[in-house]
């Protein structure tokens, strides 16, 4: 069926801008909090506002704002794209999101099995928070996705599912498989379950900081080069960093796109390969086997 255009109504307007506003303040704030500095600088997230509490220090952070950010951004991005759907007459945007759908619900179906059919929703969550917040690097902003806390938060979340589904059969059955195939490994396997959460979270944060830093280094030292080799050049033409026009930009495809997107993938995978493994084989089967037998009782 072919899609067709539909104007923009008042709400649609008032949705693109709630993508937009919370991206250009947090760019404000940035700007407002970021001090001034000399030659080459690597810092975490700025800190906007503080106190103290009986527990610690809270603090607001860029990288808690970016997040709220980017999750306003990606809430209002879905409103926008499934507003006025229609069987009939269906417009750009609902065939936009009927791709992002199908190619969603087509990820989860060959990497889980059938019972997570529903996991469509929430692995499209994770690969677009993971890729947006990594991307708003390209607009300057302390990318959410190199703050460690934020990622083992997601981690942590994805634990906690793993968890659950290996408590499906009680805990009698999930602590005996600490025990397998050998009780000696008990040690090893409890170290194991928790390390999946620390591998999940080192990865996913260490290449996306990495690659921020890398690419700092990179244009600072090429700044530094060109001014060597250039400084000769009279007035404002010795001043200009030649070596920083292009290559970059070259650099900023790999680490700020391509590694955002690979490592928002990789990530999902893992979720949906840790998740799915988690449920024991012929769990369903079991339960829909008892479920009818009771039936047959009550009958």
């Amino acid at each position: 069926m072919r899609a067709t255009k539909r104007k923009f109504d008042f709400l649609d307007i008032i949705l693109i801008l709630g993508m937009i506003l919370p991206l250009v303040a947090a760019i404000m704030l940035k700007v407002l909090f970021t001090p001034e500095t000399h030659g080459v600088s690597i810092t975490g997230a700025l800190i906007f506002w503080q106190t103290d509490t009986p527990i610690g220090k809270l603090m607001i952070t860029e990288s808690i704002v970016n997040s709220w950010a980017i999750v306003m951004l990606i809430s209002c991005l879905a409103v926008f794209l499934t507003r006025k759907l229609s069987v009939k007459n269906p417009s750009t945007r609902q065939a936009f999101a009927e791709w992002i759908v199908y190619h969603c619900e087509k990820l989860v179906g060959g990497n889980m099995r059938e019972e997570f059919a529903n996991y469509g929703p929430f692995i499209a969550a994770i690969l677009s928070l993971s890729a947006f917040s990594s991307l708003s690097s390209l607009l300057g902003l302390h990318s959410p996705t190199s703050n460690i806390n934020i990622v083992a938060a997601w981690a942590s979340l994805v634990f906690v599912l793993i968890t659950y589904y290996k408590l499906k059969l009680g805990p009698i059955y999930y602590i005996k498989g600490f025990a397998e195939p050998v009780v000696i490994l008990f040690p090893i396997n409890v170290i194991s379950e928790f390390a999946t959460p620390v591998s999940m979270t080192f990865r996913h944060y260490g290449n996306i900081l990495s690659g921020s830093i890398i690419g700092t280094l990179i244009a600072y030292a090429l700044g530094l080069l060109s001014n060597k080799i250039f400084g000769f050049l009279p007035g404002l033409l010795g001043d200009i960093p030649y070596l920083r026009v292009g290559l970059p930009a070259i650099l900023s495809l790999y680490f700020d796109v391509f590694s955002a997107c690979m490592q928002a993938f990789i990530f999902a995978m893992l979720t949906m390969s840790n998740v799915s493994g988690a449920l024991p084989e012929g769990y369903i089967p079991k339960i829909r086997k008892k479920h009818r037998a009771k039936q047959q009782i009550v009958n």
